[in-house]
């Protein structure tokens, strides 16, 4: 059969533009949220996480490590945050560097909730949907600890972490950050919400599908209103099991999250990015239409490191708009440039993932360099 050049040209790939919301991407590799803990007990970012993410500006678009928008949502040691006037001016440092590349970043505001410890937090109350712990251990300052139980968070305390969601956004946008990446996902506090294993409550916020995808609604509609639609962007993982939220009932799954993306639909967001195994597989593509919008995907987080070769055929075939990718720009700050031309890549150092310093943070070679 024979196919023309203009309809060659009309497919689009890997390294061709994309807009997302009022942005325009020079390419289709989104750098993932990545946890890399080097803000310091201040959650202030500095010098070092300014260049870290300057470094990386080729990507069409970063998204930043989760940050809290308060303090009592901290979930690690490390994080940054956008709770106060100096840990925003510490985003500024960062959106400048990228900015000055020209480059473009999200800041991903994430509420840990029921995946944090007092000795994280600075010894605050630990809120969550319902009474229920997690499972396991977390690392803090002193140690391994267990998950504290929190307690259920009443309307008033719903209503608060909204406003601070709100906030968060807002003082995104005043230090320059293109726009904000609502966390839904990854077992913290919006997916605890979505999640019937979590989430026991039996009032407007609890029991069925609908009323757990009410209060992530309630934000992501709420931080829309304040910093405008097209400046945001939501992350979920349906069915990923991480923090004790399980995901197991597939029609509970879909009803749960399309209710969702059914009610964002009209706001017309930047985007909808979703972790899942099968990014071109029947829920994920479900959610894509009736979110009728941008979508991300990203599975590199649960089967290993993602591959120029998969991220290729995830444009090719129409699985999504552009792909999150990890590992690899951690690895490889020019990783456009290297995907694009072919070039072997730099590989990652785990065991410098969460560790301070530049150390396996912004000593990467460039292909220059090399």
């Amino acid at each position: 059969m024979f196919v023309s050049t203009s309809e060659l040209s009309s497919v689009p790939s890997l390294f061709s533009p994309v807009s997302l919301g009022k942005i325009e991407l020079a390419n289709r590799v989104v750098m993932a949220p990545l946890t890399r803990i080097r803000a310091g007990s201040s959650g202030i970012p500095g010098d070092l996480m300014a260049e870290y993410y300057r470094q990386r500006a080729s990507v069409g678009l970063i998204i930043s490590e989760g940050t809290y928008p308060d303090h009592a949502s901290q979930g690690w040691v490390g994080a940054p945050g956008i709770a106060t006037d100096e840990q925003a001016a510490g985003w500024q440092k960062v959106t400048e560097a990228v900015h000055a590349e020209g480059g473009h970043i999200f800041l991903q505001i994430m509420h840990a909730g029921r995946a944090n410890h007092p000795d994280i937090n600075g010894g605050r109350r630990i809120l969550a949907p319902s009474a229920i712990a997690i499972d396991g251990q977390t690392f803090t300052p002193t140690g391994q600890q267990p998950f504290a139980v929190p307690e259920a968070m009443t309307t008033a305390e719903t209503r608060e972490a909204l406003e601070g969601f709100v906030a968060a956004a807002r003082r995104a946008v005043e230090a320059g950050a293109d726009g904000v990446e609502i966390h839904g996902a990854n077992g913290y506090l919006l997916h605890q919400f979505l999640a019937p294993g979590a989430n026991r409550r039996t009032d407007e916020y609890g029991g069925s599908p609908e009323n757990r995808a009410r209060f992530v609604v309630e934000v992501v509609t709420a931080v829309a209103e304040a910093i405008g639609p097209e400046r945001v962007g939501l992350r979920i993982s349906p069915e990923i099991v991480l923090s004790d939220v399980f995901e197991t009932d597939r029609d509970d799954v879909l009803a749960t999250y399309g209710t969702l993306v059914d009610q964002l639909r009209p706001l017309g967001l930047a985007y909808l990015s979703v972790l899942h195994g099968e990014p071109g597989g029947e829920l994920v593509q479900e959610l894509r239409q009736r979110f009728d919008g941008k979508l991300l995907v990203n599975s590199g987080f649960l089967g290993g490191q993602s591959t120029r070769e998969e991220a290729l055929r995830r444009i090719e075939d129409g699985h999504a708009d552009a792909v999150v990718v990890g590992r690899a720009v951690i690895a490889n700050p020019d990783l456009v440039e290297r995907w694009q031309n072919g070039h072997p890549e730099n590989e990652p150092r785990p065991e410098l993932f969460y560790a301070p310093g530049a150390e396996g943070y912004t000593d990467y070679p460039f292909l220059q360099t090399a």
